[in-house]
């Protein structure tokens, strides 16, 4: 790929996985309305807000860049988690995927200067159970407030209750980069 990459998130995980790509690429954000509508499920939630943060892009798109926008849910029992705001919000969804399996969808958009490229990844999480205790450790220790669901599945959290994930790891953190990568390649 000739191209150089423009990645749109602040989210260290994204910057720290598109990196690991060993293409060129810089890091530019601008503020976006995550809402969308209500009618939306699962992976098409993930999908439109990629989608809009492309669209929403505030500059011009040079021949030789492409744009790469992302957003990861978290979604059970037939809705959506987002990020927490408080630690109690984030007690509540941590202790609601406790137990169970979720799943987990990146919508991510590349957008040219002449198109757009929106595709998404799904991985199934299995969670044990975990105590109250472990679930406010956690939410004190790492406080993951930036995390769809309330928790990355690369630190402890992931290490003490993820017991096993169908799918891509990475899309779990945030960017399913091995797709991301073939989709690279073929802009050519």
């Amino acid at each position: 790929m000739t191209k150089k990459i423009i990645l749109a998130s602040k989210s260290p995980r994204r910057q720290e996985l598109i990196k690991g790509l060993e293409y060129p690429f810089e890091v530019r954000t601008y503020e976006v309305d995550e809402s969308f509508p209500l009618e939306l499920e699962g992976e098409e939630i993930a999908l439109y807000l990629a989608e809009k943060k492309a669209k929403a892009y505030p500059l011009p798109i040079g021949a030789d860049e492409v744009l790469v926008t992302a957003d990861t849910i978290v979604w059970v029992n037939n809705h959506v988690l987002n990020k927490p705001e408080t630690e109690q919000e984030a007690y509540d969804m941590l202790k609601e995927i406790c137990g169970t399996v979720h799943m987990v969808y990146t919508g991510v958009c590349l957008r040219t200067h002449n198109r757009m490229i929106p595709f998404y990844d799904s991985s199934e999480v299995f969670i044990k159970q975990l105590t109250d205790e472990e679930i406010w450790h956690y939410i004190k220790h790492y406080k993951p407030f930036d995390r769809a669901g309330s928790y990355g599945i690369q630190d402890w959290f992931g290490y003490i209750a993820v017991e096993k994930i169908n799918g891509c790891f990475y899309n779990v953190m945030g960017l399913p980069v091995s797709k991301l990568y073939d989709r690279l390649k073929n802009l050519g």
